[in-house]
């Protein structure tokens, strides 16, 4: 029965995990407008939403191969900063604007390895990817480097300095063929609409997560952080 289990959680899908995760999702059928509903009733994302999402993300980029490294190293990075935080006291820093509201009153929220420039950029990468996929799924007569290239100009690259765009430009030149990336993201037990309803669901999932990390850095100037 375990063995059998598992082999069904190995052919879903990276988002369809991501959404079960998120709790989002109590079942496969689940109707967007359902998940709408219940995406407005919880409107403060926990830090483990954060990390779950992150973390499904990296499995993705996992599957495309070492193409966009850059963006991984990255995620990587600040989910293990953020992870490292949360476990030394899970229920105070159960929520995303604890964890900035510490750090902004002992004036850390700018440095390097602060917590709070992990949750923006880990906050930007989830922006950048959710980007990819609404684009790969609306514009077929695009390439997956013209759209890698149009999500990372929207999400990415105001905030990047001359060193993080050019290892990106470096990047978008060793993306697989559009076929290749949809085929990862459907998993065994999928087709191309169950791919498109997916990812629908997961826009209106993420979205409250990504706003209220959107307000939390407006309130405290954080929002024009930039790397290198």
């Amino acid at each position: 029965m375990e063995k059998k289990r598992k082999e069904m959680e190995k052919a879903k899908s990276g988002l369809r995990l991501t959404m079960e995760e998120l709790c989002l999702c109590s079942s496969g059928d689940e109707k967007e407008e359902q998940v709408q509903v219940k995406a407005q009733e919880q409107p403060r994302s926990s830090t483990m939403d954060l990390l779950s999402v992150s973390k499904q993300l990296l499995h993705v980029l996992d599957e495309i191969g070492p193409t966009l490294l850059v963006l991984r190293q990255d995620i990587q990075q600040n989910i293990q900063r953020l992870q490292d935080l949360h476990e030394t006291d899970s229920s105070k820093y159960v929520s995303l604007t604890a964890i900035v509201t510490e750090e902004v009153e002992q004036g850390t929220t700018k440095k390097t390895k602060s917590c709070t420039r992990a949750i923006i950029w880990l906050s930007r990468s989830i922006s950048f990817s959710k980007c990819l996929l609404e684009r790969l799924l609306k514009a077929p007569d695009l390439s997956l480097s013209e759209i890698v290239e149009e999500a990372y100009a929207k999400t990415l690259k105001p905030w990047h300095g001359w060193i993080s765009s050019a290892a990106y430009k470096v990047a978008v030149k060793l993306v697989p063929e559009r076929e290749v990336l949809i085929a990862l993201l459907m998993g065994n037990c999928q087709d191309f609409e169950d791919l498109t309803e997916d990812a629908k669901m997961l826009t209106y999932a993420v979205q409250p997560m990504l706003e209220e990390i959107d307000a939390i850095s407006a309130k405290h100037n954080l929002d024009k952080l930039k790397s290198s």
